[in-house]
């Protein structure tokens, strides 16, 4: 190629890949400093539209599995009351039992009567009281819940439970119950198993939603590890990758450098000529 001054072409070959280079080292550096294989769009469009329905996805179970976990915390705070009652109901037998037998006279039947509506008292007042946030649990008005579980819309990703479990003195029926003779400590018996048993039915009733959530969050786990590795694959940088890219594009950048100052020597043997 011959000498000429107004169009250096070995200066032009070089800052072409002098640019080249620039842009590999900018990619390299962006993609190291954010973690993100993809750095624009246009590295890998399908790509990037995976990645960000997979991140979308997986939010989507995180939210669902916060929901499954405070579900769990509504059961466990009713079941909570419940196991509260079921103690006190236990103790009021006890004392029924006592004040059944001739063993004690009619001051010791009063004591006990007395500890009973106390305890009574207080078994009505865990039912009235027993809330989850602004939701009561124990009193009946729960009403129908629903807890969304899963990452999409539709009812397949979402759990119902009847929260209706009345737990009250008067639905249980024990409101009434008066130890103060020996008659009425023996009914008082009858009436506090029934009682026993409603509460073991509500209790069981939690219990079973309790082992679906547990099954839920389990489930959802293994959705997020899976979309997470998924995601991980497309969308994030292979460090090693990307050093080794850093390193070698700034070799050949500075390589680059070193013969374009070379090349913009070239018009200068041709001005010797002319002079």
């Amino acid at each position: 190629m011959g000498l000429r001054i107004s169009t250096n072409m070995p200066s032009i070959a070089a800052q072409k890949v002098l640019q080249s280079n620039a842009k590999r080292m900018e990619h390299a550096s962006q993609a190291l400093a954010t973690g993100s294989r993809i750095v624009h769009a246009s590295d890998d469009a399908a790509g990037l539209a995976i990645a960000e329905n997979l991140k979308a996805q997986s939010r989507g179970i995180a939210a669902a599995k916060n929901n499954a976990y405070n579900a769990g915390s509504l059961i466990q705070v009713s079941e909570g009351g419940l196991n509260e009652i079921n103690n006190i109901l236990v103790r009021v037998r006890e004392l029924g039992i006592q004040g059944a037998s001739d063993t004690v006279g009619d001051k010791e039947r009063g004591f006990i009567n007395e500890e009973s509506k106390q305890l009574l008292q207080e078994a009505d007042r865990i039912a009235k009281t027993t809330r989850f946030g602004d939701k009561k649990l124990l009193d009946g008005s729960g009403g129908d819940q629903e807890f969304q579980v899963g990452p999409y819309g539709g009812k397949d990703n979402i759990i119902k439970f009847s929260l209706k479990s009345d737990a009250t003195a008067s639905e249980l029926g024990i409101d009434g119950i008066d130890m103060s003779d020996k008659s009425g400590a023996r009914d008082a018996l009858e009436t506090v198993d029934e009682a026993l048993g409603k509460i073991g039915t509500m209790r069981a009733n939690f219990g079973a939603i309790q082992s679906r959530l547990d099954s839920t969050v389990s489930n959802l786990d293994t959705q997020f590890e899976n979309v997470s590795e998924a995601h991980s694959r497309i969308s994030d940088a292979d460090v090693a990758k990307e050093t080794s890219e850093l390193a070698s594009a700034n070799i050949l950048q500075n390589a680059a450098v070193s013969v374009l100052a070379q090349a913009n020597q070239f018009p200068q043997v041709a001005m010797k000529l002319i002079n």
